[in-house]
Protein backbone atom coordinates (compact mmCIF):
# COMPACT_ATOMS: atom_id res chain seq x y z
CA UNK A 1 0.00 0.00 0.00
CA UNK A 2 1.30 3.00 -0.71
CA UNK A 3 1.38 6.90 1.16
CA UNK A 4 1.48 10.20 -0.07
CA UNK A 5 2.12 11.10 3.53
CA UNK A 6 4.09 10.11 6.41
CA UNK A 7 1.67 11.19 8.68
CA UNK A 8 -1.03 9.23 6.87
CA UNK A 9 0.90 5.92 6.68
CA UNK A 10 2.03 5.83 10.68
CA UNK A 11 -1.47 6.85 11.70
CA UNK A 12 -2.56 3.20 9.62
CA UNK A 13 0.21 0.95 11.14
CA UNK A 14 -0.51 2.10 14.87
CA UNK A 15 -4.83 1.88 13.86
CA UNK A 16 -3.85 -1.60 12.15
CA UNK A 17 -2.10 -2.74 15.13
CA UNK A 18 -5.79 -3.13 16.77
CA UNK A 19 -7.38 -6.34 16.70
CA UNK A 20 -9.73 -7.75 13.40
CA UNK A 21 -8.57 -4.25 11.84
CA UNK A 22 -6.92 -4.86 8.77
CA UNK A 23 -4.91 -2.35 6.72
CA UNK A 24 -7.87 -1.18 4.24
CA UNK A 25 -10.16 -1.28 7.49
CA UNK A 26 -7.43 1.41 9.08
CA UNK A 27 -7.06 3.48 6.55
CA UNK A 28 -10.89 3.79 5.77
CA UNK A 29 -10.88 4.80 9.74
CA UNK A 30 -7.81 7.40 9.54
CA UNK A 31 -9.47 8.89 6.78
CA UNK A 32 -13.03 9.24 8.23
CA UNK A 33 -10.84 11.03 11.33
CA UNK A 34 -9.04 13.89 9.02
CA UNK A 35 -13.15 14.77 7.18
CA UNK A 36 -13.75 15.15 11.00
CA UNK A 37 -13.43 18.97 12.70
CA UNK A 38 -11.03 19.59 15.15
CA UNK A 39 -13.09 19.36 18.11
CA UNK A 40 -14.19 15.95 17.08
CA UNK A 41 -10.64 14.70 16.70
CA UNK A 42 -9.72 16.15 20.26
CA UNK A 43 -12.72 14.47 22.10
CA UNK A 44 -11.64 11.33 20.27
CA UNK A 45 -8.04 11.47 21.46
CA UNK A 46 -8.92 13.19 25.04
CA UNK A 47 -10.54 9.88 25.49
CA UNK A 48 -7.97 7.53 24.52
CA UNK A 49 -5.57 9.80 26.45
CA UNK A 50 -7.79 8.96 29.73
CA UNK A 51 -9.11 5.54 29.16
CA UNK A 52 -5.20 4.48 29.81
CA UNK A 53 -3.87 7.57 32.33
CA UNK A 54 -7.61 7.64 34.51
CA UNK A 55 -9.11 3.64 34.11
CA UNK A 56 -9.15 1.84 37.52
CA UNK A 57 -9.64 -1.67 38.47
CA UNK A 58 -11.90 -2.53 40.93
CA UNK A 59 -10.03 -3.28 44.13
CA UNK A 60 -12.23 -6.40 45.19
CA UNK A 61 -13.41 -8.22 41.87
CA UNK A 62 -10.58 -6.12 39.33
CA UNK A 63 -13.84 -5.58 36.75
CA UNK A 64 -12.89 -2.45 34.43
CA UNK A 65 -14.23 0.71 36.77
CA UNK A 66 -14.24 4.13 36.78
CA UNK A 67 -13.28 4.23 40.65
CA UNK A 68 -11.79 1.82 43.15
CA UNK A 69 -14.54 -0.24 43.94
CA UNK A 70 -17.19 -0.70 41.00
CA UNK A 71 -20.53 -0.10 40.86
CA UNK A 72 -21.50 -3.44 40.98
CA UNK A 73 -19.49 -4.56 44.16
CA UNK A 74 -20.57 -1.45 46.22
CA UNK A 75 -24.19 -1.66 45.65
CA UNK A 76 -26.54 -2.52 48.03
CA UNK A 77 -28.71 -4.34 45.83
CA UNK A 78 -26.83 -6.93 44.84
CA UNK A 79 -27.02 -10.52 46.03
CA UNK A 80 -23.09 -10.76 48.67
CA UNK A 81 -23.37 -14.67 48.91
CA UNK A 82 -22.65 -15.41 45.44
CA UNK A 83 -19.61 -14.74 42.96
CA UNK A 84 -19.64 -15.55 39.71
CA UNK A 85 -15.80 -15.80 38.27
CA UNK A 86 -15.14 -15.07 34.62
CA UNK A 87 -12.53 -14.29 32.32
CA UNK A 88 -12.50 -10.80 31.61
CA UNK A 89 -14.67 -7.20 31.36
CA UNK A 90 -16.58 -8.57 28.17
CA UNK A 91 -17.97 -11.70 30.22
CA UNK A 92 -19.33 -9.44 32.92
CA UNK A 93 -21.19 -7.03 30.18
CA UNK A 94 -22.52 -10.00 28.40
CA UNK A 95 -23.81 -11.52 31.57
CA UNK A 96 -25.57 -8.30 32.72
CA UNK A 97 -27.02 -7.76 29.44
CA UNK A 98 -28.90 -10.85 30.41
CA UNK A 99 -30.57 -9.56 33.97
CA UNK A 100 -30.46 -12.78 35.25
CA UNK A 101 -27.82 -12.45 37.66
CA UNK A 102 -28.39 -10.50 40.22
CA UNK A 103 -24.75 -11.48 42.72
CA UNK A 104 -20.95 -10.23 42.33
CA UNK A 105 -18.38 -10.69 40.29
CA UNK A 106 -14.51 -11.91 40.34
CA UNK A 107 -12.86 -11.23 36.59
CA UNK A 108 -9.71 -13.74 36.78
CA UNK A 109 -8.01 -11.44 33.32
CA UNK A 110 -7.56 -14.40 31.65
CA UNK A 111 -7.68 -18.62 31.67
CA UNK A 112 -4.54 -20.70 32.54
CA UNK A 113 -3.37 -21.80 29.01
CA UNK A 114 0.58 -23.32 29.10
CA UNK A 115 0.88 -23.17 25.77
CA UNK A 116 0.42 -19.04 26.04
CA UNK A 117 2.76 -19.62 29.06
CA UNK A 118 -0.29 -18.15 31.14
CA UNK A 119 -0.03 -19.78 34.54
CA UNK A 120 -2.24 -19.41 37.70
CA UNK A 121 -0.13 -17.12 39.19
CA UNK A 122 -0.73 -14.79 36.17
CA UNK A 123 -4.77 -14.76 37.11
CA UNK A 124 -6.30 -13.17 40.12
CA UNK A 125 -6.81 -16.43 41.38
CA UNK A 126 -5.47 -15.73 44.86
CA UNK A 127 -7.90 -12.90 45.49
CA UNK A 128 -10.87 -15.17 44.72
CA UNK A 129 -9.44 -17.45 47.31
CA UNK A 130 -9.80 -14.20 49.67
CA UNK A 131 -13.05 -13.17 48.95
CA UNK A 132 -14.06 -16.64 49.96
CA UNK A 133 -11.92 -17.34 52.66
CA UNK A 134 -13.96 -14.30 54.21
CA UNK A 135 -16.98 -16.37 54.54
CA UNK A 136 -19.31 -14.36 53.20
CA UNK A 137 -19.50 -16.41 49.82
CA UNK A 138 -22.05 -19.06 49.72
CA UNK A 139 -21.30 -19.95 46.35
CA UNK A 140 -19.15 -19.47 43.02
CA UNK A 141 -20.26 -19.89 39.89
CA UNK A 142 -17.41 -20.35 37.06
CA UNK A 143 -18.60 -19.12 33.87
CA UNK A 144 -15.61 -19.65 31.44
CA UNK A 145 -15.74 -20.15 28.35
CA UNK A 146 -16.33 -23.32 26.80
CA UNK A 147 -12.99 -24.06 25.67
CA UNK A 148 -9.71 -25.93 26.53
CA UNK A 149 -8.38 -23.44 28.25
CA UNK A 150 -11.63 -22.69 30.14
CA UNK A 151 -12.60 -26.33 31.04
CA UNK A 152 -8.36 -26.47 32.35
CA UNK A 153 -9.04 -23.30 34.44
CA UNK A 154 -12.71 -24.33 35.96
CA UNK A 155 -10.70 -27.93 36.59
CA UNK A 156 -7.81 -25.90 38.48
CA UNK A 157 -9.98 -23.35 40.46
CA UNK A 158 -12.45 -26.17 41.89
CA UNK A 159 -9.48 -27.77 43.32
CA UNK A 160 -8.61 -24.63 45.46
CA UNK A 161 -12.36 -24.22 46.43
CA UNK A 162 -13.25 -27.70 46.70
CA UNK A 163 -12.48 -27.82 50.86
CA UNK A 164 -14.34 -24.67 51.59
CA UNK A 165 -17.96 -25.39 52.59
CA UNK A 166 -19.45 -23.23 49.78
CA UNK A 167 -21.79 -24.60 46.39
CA UNK A 168 -19.42 -24.44 43.49
CA UNK A 169 -21.20 -24.23 40.11
CA UNK A 170 -20.72 -24.46 36.37
CA UNK A 171 -23.32 -22.38 33.64
CA UNK A 172 -25.07 -25.15 32.33
CA UNK A 173 -23.82 -26.12 28.45
CA UNK A 174 -26.15 -25.04 26.71
CA UNK A 175 -23.09 -22.78 24.94
CA UNK A 176 -21.21 -25.11 22.43
CA UNK A 177 -17.45 -26.58 22.81
CA UNK A 178 -15.27 -23.98 21.45
CA UNK A 179 -17.61 -21.06 22.36
CA UNK A 180 -16.95 -17.77 24.14
CA UNK A 181 -19.25 -15.88 26.50
CA UNK A 182 -19.45 -12.83 24.76
CA UNK A 183 -20.54 -14.65 21.56
CA UNK A 184 -23.47 -16.26 23.27
CA UNK A 185 -26.89 -14.88 22.42
CA UNK A 186 -28.27 -13.29 25.81
CA UNK A 187 -31.56 -15.92 25.88
CA UNK A 188 -28.91 -18.88 25.71
CA UNK A 189 -26.49 -17.32 28.20
CA UNK A 190 -29.49 -16.47 30.52
CA UNK A 191 -30.58 -19.98 30.52
CA UNK A 192 -26.90 -21.10 31.24
CA UNK A 193 -26.95 -18.45 34.58
CA UNK A 194 -30.06 -19.72 35.82
CA UNK A 195 -30.05 -23.39 35.23
CA UNK A 196 -26.12 -24.18 36.53
CA UNK A 197 -25.14 -26.63 38.00
CA UNK A 198 -22.72 -28.58 40.68
CA UNK A 199 -19.64 -28.72 39.68
CA UNK A 200 -19.07 -32.03 41.11
CA UNK A 201 -21.35 -33.93 38.62
CA UNK A 202 -18.87 -32.90 36.19
CA UNK A 203 -15.84 -34.41 38.03
CA UNK A 204 -15.04 -38.34 37.55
Amino acid sequence: MNFSSKLLEQAVEEFGKLPGVGKKTALRLVLHLLKQSDADVSRFTTSLDRLKSDIKYCKTCFNISDHDVCEICSSVKRDRHIVCVVEDTRDVMAIENTNQFNGLYHVLGGLISPMEGVGPADLKIEGLIDRVRSGEIQEVILALSATMEGDTTIFYLYRKLRDFQIQISTIARGISFGGELEYVDEITLGRSIATRIPYERNVG
